[in-house]
């Protein structure tokens, strides 16, 4: 999935103002942010086969380090331990949150995917093969993205504020059905370097935040 991890940050920033976006949005796609960089050292391996679902052409058949549930959790711990150690007003409610944010990933990874995410790192693997159907991924993954954009839309952001949150929203949508239709890459390099793009849009959610902010959030003169 793509949007519906996105959706899973937008709701997060709704049941925790204070924090950006951008950390919620690293949160549920934390271990996809990682899986490119595994990629180019050699940690983790995927094949391009088209075919092999009806929404991508990607072979997922070693990724243990980000995609396996144990991986999975600690990874959540590490991104929850960044939270204790950079922020001076920290709880243990939003410390769960996170992690579930994190975890969140590997739920959805495994209603997507075919089965081949692992609970361990070397299996059982599971997967509800929703890729096998194109309509029914669209509908699910637009589903959960109207209902991340509808919680998120919450935090009520005022009319100059909405239009770069929905030039962003816009920009989503577009690479995603990029990614869907669009030919596969010609490599596994390039996929990878591809893959790394997506870390710029952390600093971009960061600006969209200061932009869209609650006015729970803390961001804007009358916090200050």
């Amino acid at each position: 999935m793509f949007l519906g991890h996105i959706a899973v940050g937008l709701a997060g920033k709704r049941a925790a103002p204070g924090l950006s976006l951008a950390t919620w949005i690293a949160a549920a796609q934390f271990v996809d942010l990682l899986w490119p960089i595994m990629l180019l050292l050699g940690l983790e391996h995927v094949r391009i086969a088209p075919g092999i679902t009806a929404v991508t052409p990607f072979d997922f058949y070693d990724y243990p380090i980000t995609h396996s549930l144990v991986g999975g959790l600690g990874w959540a711990a590490v991104f929850v331990i960044f939270y204790l150690v950079t922020r001076t007003r920290r709880t243990t409610r939003i410390a769960l949150l996170l992690a579930g944010a994190v975890l969140s990933h590997w739920v959805l990874d495994v209603i997507a995917h075919r089965p081949d995410m692992p609970v361990l790192p070397h299996g059982p693997y599971l997967g509800l093969g929703l890729w096998n159907s194109i309509p029914a991924t669209l509908v699910v993954e637009f589903a959960l993205f109207a209902a991340g954009i509808f919680v998120y839309m919450g935090t009520r952001p005022d009319v100059a504020r909405r239009i770069s949150f929905w030039i962003l929203i816009g920009f989503l949508v577009v690479a995603y059905l990029a990614a869907t239709f669009g030919p596969p890459p010609p490599d596994v390099h390039t996929l990878a370097v591809t893959g790394l793009s997506m870390w710029l849009l952390i600093p971009w959610l960061g600006f969209v935040d200061r932009t869209v902010g609650s006015r729970q959030s803390g961001v804007g003169s009358h916090s200050r």
